[in-house]
């Protein structure tokens, strides 16, 4: 293939080209080392100015304050279900869960292994096509903590409002739309994400966690499952994930240069218009199943008016440089992901495909 196509793929996802370059420029030799980044120690110099770098780029782009620690962990956000209330929930206590989607569902049921789970909210009763309001929230008040998914990759939901939560600390699985907008960080107690949809490849885990509550975990968990022992090491207990490190801090350089997260959000409610508005145009042929209130910036989710058309919609799309528009195995349809890396032009690209599809097999 002589050229790039439009990557719509849910994660792994598109990279920034810029950064692809910078990748493919600092091969065999990075920063004349007389290595490529991936053979370096992770206790070298070389990589602790990366590793220090990425760090304080997540922290003046997030303006993330100084009460919460950055992690770089392994496992993807999967471990996190279990690793957060391993640490967090004692025999006899309980947390709020809000379920929105089929991440949710997994956290819950890891939860439920450590301590008592109620469900604040549900969208199942929809099949996860709206977010609860704040005030369908119906949250226990004494629990150790409420968890929130805040973007639904397979229902194509997002959250557009932060839960108020009162002193109960807040904890967000953020894997699909972190640094996709300005947040208020001090509302949450922790944040964790896979890095593979917005902030670089597969491999790293970022967590951010309120200094207090590290101090609440529990002492007697393995080793490598306790947070106060990345928090002690600076996430480099043991070999983390150097590659994937070094790539994510080349994505926080390409997010400052084009302005930070304040410019991103506005590119992304950008493609959010044009991609939904094709739907308001082309309503007798495509359909999106989510409500209005509870569409996803990230991942938009539609239907065609049957199977057959989804399947022919998708093949003809690849040959036209879209990919990646299957939707997830457990719901079908169509799904474009639309990340922090996707540029405005690529959802242009899809609407006139859309259109043209339409007007041929309308």
């Amino acid at each position: 293939m002589a050229h790039r196509i439009w990557n719509f793929n849910a994660g792994p996802a598109t990279l920034p080209l810029p950064v692809l370059e910078k990748i493919k420029a600092d091969l065999p030799n990075y920063n004349n080392t007389g290595m490529a980044f991936m053979e370096l120690s992770h206790r070298s110099k070389p990589y602790d100015e990366v590793h220090v770098a990425a760090k304080s780029l997540a922290r003046e782009l997030w303006n993330i304050p100084e009460s919460h620690h950055i992690l770089f962990l392994q496992g993807g956000a999967s471990t996190q279900f279990a690793m957060l209330p391993m640490n967090l929930l004692r025999e006899g206590q309980k947390a709020d869960y809000i379920n929105t989607g089929t991440w949710s569902k997994k956290a819950i049921k890891e939860a439920k292994l450590f301590g008592e789970v109620n469900i604040a909210a549900s969208a199942e009763d929809e099949k996860f096509t709206y977010v609860p309001t704040q005030a369908e929230l119906k949250l226990s008040g004494d629990a150790e903590y409420v968890h929130m998914t805040t973007n639904n990759t397979i229902a194509g939901t997002q959250f557009h409002y932060t839960p108020e939560t009162g002193k109960v600390p807040l904890i967000a699985d953020m894997s699909s739309d972190i640094m996709s907008r300005p947040l208020d960080i001090s509302k949450f107690g922790m944040i964790y994400a896979g890095a593979q949809k917005n902030l670089g490849p597969s491999g790293v885990t970022m967590v951010i966690i309120k200094d207090e509550l590290v101090a609440k975990c529990k002492e007697n968990n393995p080793t490598m499952l306790k947070y106060a022992t990345h928090v002690d090491k600076d996430s480099l207990f043991n070999t983390i994930p150097t590659y994937s490190i070094y790539i994510l801090k080349l994505v926080l350089e390409h997010m400052k240069a084009i302005g930070g997260v304040t410019a991103i959000e506005k590119e992304n409610l950008a493609k959010g218009e044009t991609l939904y508005g094709a739907f308001d145009t082309m309503s007798d042929f495509y359909r999106c199943p989510v409500r209005e209130d509870s569409r996803s910036l990230m991942n938009v989710v539609f239907r065609l008016p049957n199977e057959d058309l989804e399947k022919q919609f998708i093949a003809e799309a690849a040959e036209a440089g879209l990919g990646g528009l299957k939707g997830h195995r457990s719901v079908g349809g169509i799904r474009a992901s639309t990340y922090n890396a996707m540029p405005l032009e690529g959802v242009k690209a899809l609407t006139e495909f859309m259109k043209g599809f339409a007007a041929k097999n309308g």
